[in-house]
């Protein structure tokens, strides 16, 4: 009988290292890797009208039920290794999922991890990108809430990175994640080749330039401050840092 499938759900929220972490699971060669599975159905709920919103839409399933039973279906010959990549704000609760953002016997059978950056970092990145902005946009409420959910039904904190700390020292803190994922560390998961993926999601025209480009991870660079943001953007820093350091209390220190 073959071994099941394992099955890593990361939870990170927007403008992170979350592309580069997905390149660096896909170059393992047990690993298939899922981009941002919930979007369609984030954007169909919501209505929200983000950048290639149609080719979304038609790209992925729009309604969360079918998103995951396609999640948890026989991986490929030769993949004992599932890595999902998801964006804690596709997770929030509206009218259109009836409240259900997430469901919990899917959340049971998934290791999951947590990858977090100051807010301050993800304002300043995000506002770049898409000029309004909001509390919700950048899924910090919702990522403490999955955390929560997590710790409640296991009894154990999850593990958790900091971006910057991945940048800093990658073979380190692969390795740490690994184990805590209890999965062996390869070294392919520090270099991959350039250029996009067939795993990528149809979005990746807008948002992946950078991770496109690289062959490992970057080296880490300044990141914005509380004083370098838009004074329209510190009320949202503001109520995203308490939910920010409470998660990074629990990190993997390098």
């Amino acid at each position: 009988m073959s071994e099941p499938a394992i099955r890593i759900a990361m939870w990170s929220g927007p403008r992170n290292i979350s592309t580069a972490m997905m390149r660096a699971f896909e170059n393992r060669p047990d690993t298939v890797v899922v981009d941002e599975p919930f979007y369609a159905a984030y954007l169909a709920e919501t209505g929200l009208d983000h950048p290639m919103r149609e080719e979304v839409l038609a790209a992925q399933p729009t309604r969360r039920e079918d998103v995951i039973a396609a999640l948890s279906a026989t991986l490929p010959e030769g993949r004992r290794i599932q890595y999902q990549k998801h964006m804690t704000q596709h997770m929030i609760a509206t009218a259109g999922n009836g409240g259900n953002w997430l469901d919990d016997a899917w959340l049971d059978r998934l290791r999951n991890a947590f990858l977090i950056r100051a807010p301050e970092a993800v304002l300043a990145s995000y506002s770049a990108k898409r000029a309004d902005v909001t509390l919700a946009d950048i899924g910090f409420v919702e990522q403490a809430r999955i955390f929560d959910r997590v710790v409640e039904r296991t009894g154990r904190i999850p593990p958790v990175v900091l971006g910057r700390d991945v940048l800093a020292g990658p073979h380190g803190m692969m390795k740490k994640l690994c184990a805590a994922l209890g999965i062996p560390f390869r070294e392919e998961m520090l270099k991959w080749p350039a250029g996009r993926r067939d795993s990528d999601g149809v979005w990746a025209p807008h948002w992946y330039a950078a991770v496109e480009a690289s062959t490992g991870f970057a080296d880490p660079r300044p990141e914005a401050g509380y004083d370098d943001l838009d004074d329209r953007l510190k009320p949202i820093a503001d109520a995203a840092r308490p939910h920010f350091e409470r998660l990074a209390a629990h990190r993997l220190t390098p």
